[in-house]
């Protein structure tokens, strides 16, 4: 199991690394989707949503590069920033989040991807300005 971990997330860092020149320079999508059931992220680099169309959804692997969290927020602090349960569908385009209990009207939720992380783009590479470590790319929905 560690070793299939390993090998997608070298994988995936070499398909982001090779991205760099890529021709798709749009930005990682991640909304609601149009019922508000389920996250979906789009505009993920090829290279790495085809390795993830070969992993069984239900792999730990999933939930290591996409975490989603129910988080407090001004209107209501009484909540505890908790881990969402839930399940994975990897589509031709895009990986659907959809959580195991509903998600709540009103609440905030904080999604947090390595999915095209990259160390740097062809023009840090140049000047020599990559990044130690891979930042996860985060983003904050409210239902």
């Amino acid at each position: 199991m560690l070793k299939n971990i390993n090998t997608l997330v070298l994988s995936l860092l070499t398909a982001s690394f090779l991205g760099c020149s890529s021709s798709n320079s749009k930005p990682l999508s991640i909304l609601f989707s149009n019922d508000s059931t389920a996250i979906v992220i789009t505009e993920i680099d090829r290279p790495g949503l085809l390795k993830l169309q070969l992993l069984n959804p239900q792999d730990s692997v999933f939930s290591e590069l996409i975490s989603v969290l129910q988080t407090p927020s001004e209107k209501d602090t009484t909540i505890r920033e908790e881990l969402v349960a839930g399940n994975y569908l990897v589509t031709d385009t895009s990986i659907v989040f959809t959580p195991v209990q509903p998600f709540v009207k009103g609440r905030e939720y904080l999604v947090i991807t390595h999915i095209n992380t990259k160390f740097g783009d062809a023009e840090q590479v140049a000047k020599g300005q990559l990044s130690l470590g891979v930042k996860p790319i985060q983003k904050s929905l409210i239902r």
